[in-house]
């Protein structure tokens, strides 16, 4: 299924763009886009034209033209979404926010940050580091995926399963409406019944509904990671039994539970000239990748092994390999984060992503992988994941493309009765659009519209991603 952005209602002619310039600096042609990195989608830079406002004042200045002329924007973080969220369109403008990364500000008694959306994620996590504490969030982009992105997006990661998503990282926000007014709802505290949760209602929505331009964010204990292991199982519900039995032992000293099923590891592996028989995992149809955090006692990986051993000797454990070094940790690591070599090994990858209660987990992938394997020949299909919260990443890779409807007919249907989610931490995007209007309620995607044409009405804002239809 080929999507493309709603097309906007103003072209931008020279006038325009001297009036944009004028506002927020040199706008950046399509010559000059080509030193950026586009990222995954191939429209990311379809506008032509982009600006990357210096300040916030700016930004308001930029959108309040932009809402005055009709002109539609784009907002740009990272480029590291994978729902096609910050493809556009020519005669859009592109507004990035990579200059928008002057401040972080941690609080280490409150253990709060507060920082400029265009901060990347890795810089907020070193200097949360230096007050030995850590902002409860981390994935593979991190080097390049922005703060505001990641809370446009709400994204996810490895520690959700106990910290939570991206919105449940956020204490208040500060962000710019379509026509340029600033909202400041940058509270630092946990307790805030001050109306309506404006923050939780930004957070995820995609650029649809304003633009991030400051945060503050929960900050954790910072802990040295103790032990990493790699574990084997024959099934998914063994595989769930250690997990489990692994956040019962450990508890918020658990830092990561992944699940990657074999044709995966084993095809991340052979990319890097290895192979899981070479490090020590045999048999195991279902690998489970464990890391847990530093004691007080500075006894974590004594615990882990003792722990380890026990499993061994009930019978809950036939594989496993704990890493020795941190050679071997990262690439226990690898296994698990570099999915982007699939793109090597196939002409055609599709990625999707969907949140299974637990308590289906088994019965659901054992319904649609063989599906899966069905609709092409040869296909490849690599499922990975957080475990612990349910959440899957299904790569399928295809010689000869196919529709994205088709694989969408076999992994939706039946998530939402389950209690599960079509999209877990991408998004909705352009990719998910029929899928939103498909699998949520009628009542639902009314309510959502009508937030969306209240601080939008002119449909200015990321046209085209979430709904199929804006208003105007």
């Amino acid at each position: 299924m080929t999507q493309t952005s709603a097309q906007p209602s103003a072209p931008l002619d020279d006038a325009t763009l001297a009036r944009i310039e004028a506002i927020a600096g040199p706008v950046l042609r399509e010559e000059k886009l080509r030193d950026w990195d586009p990222g995954y989608h191939a429209d990311n830079f379809a506008a032509g034209a982009a600006v990357s406002p210096r300040s916030v004042d700016e930004l308001c200045a930029l959108l309040a033209l932009c809402h005055a002329e009709r002109i539609a924007v784009v907002t740009h973080g990272g480029r590291t979404g994978l729902v096609g969220g910050t493809a556009s369109a020519p005669g859009s403008l592109i507004v990035s926010t990579r200059r928008l990364n002057g401040g972080i500000e941690i609080d280490p008694v409150g253990r709060v940050a507060i920082a400029d959306a265009g901060v990347t994620l890795e810089a907020l996590q070193q200097a949360a580091a230096e007050h030995g504490l850590s902002p409860g969030i981390d994935l593979p982009s991190r080097g390049s995926a922005t703060l505001g992105g990641l809370a446009a997006t709400n994204a996810g990661g490895i520690e959700a399963f106990r910290f939570g998503t991206m919105r449940d990282r956020l204490l208040g926000c500060e962000f710019v409406r379509a026509d340029g007014t600033l909202v400041s709802d940058l509270a630092r505290v946990l307790k805030n019944n001050t109306g309506y949760g404006l923050t939780d209602l930004i957070a995820g929505s995609e650029g649809t509904l304003g633009i991030i331009t400051r945060l503050a964010i929960r900050l954790e204990p910072l802990r040295p990671v103790a032990a990493t292991a790699l574990f084997a199982f024959a099934t998914i519900e063994e595989t769930l039994a250690v997990a489990r039995n692994l956040r019962d032992r450990f508890g918020d000293r658990l830092r990561a539970v992944e699940i990657l099923w074999r044709e995966y590891a084993e095809t991340i592996a052979a990319q890097h000239g290895q192979s899981l028989e070479a490090i020590g995992i045999g048999e195991g149809a279902f690998l489970l990748l464990a890391e847990t955090e530093e004691t007080p006692e500075g006894d974590g990986q004594d615990k882990f092994l003792s722990h380890l051993e026990a499993l061994f000797e009930e019978g809950l454990v036939s594989e496993a390999v704990l890493a020795q070094n941190n050679s071997q940790r990262d690439f226990f690591w690898i296994l698990r984060e570099d999915a982007d070599v699939l793109f090597r090994v196939w002409p055609h990858v599709h990625s999707f992503d969907v949140s299974v209660p637990l308590a289906n987990l088994g019965a659901y992938a054992g319904d649609i992988e063989p599906k899966l394997k069905q609709l092409a020949d040869p296909v490849g299909v690599y499922i990975f994941g957080h475990l612990a919260d349910g959440n899957l990443h299904v790569m399928l890779g295809l010689n000869d493309d196919l529709p994205h409807e088709a694989m969408e007919a076999i992994l939706y249907p039946g998530l939402t009765e389950m209690g599960g989610a079509f999209s877990a931490e991408h998004g909705i995007g352009l990719e998910k659009r029929e899928a939103f209007a498909l699998y949520n309620s009628a009542a639902k995607h009314e309510t959502m519209a009508a937030i969306k044409a209240a601080l939008d009405p002119r449909g200015i804002l990321n046209p085209g991603k979430i709904f199929s239809a804006e208003p105007h």
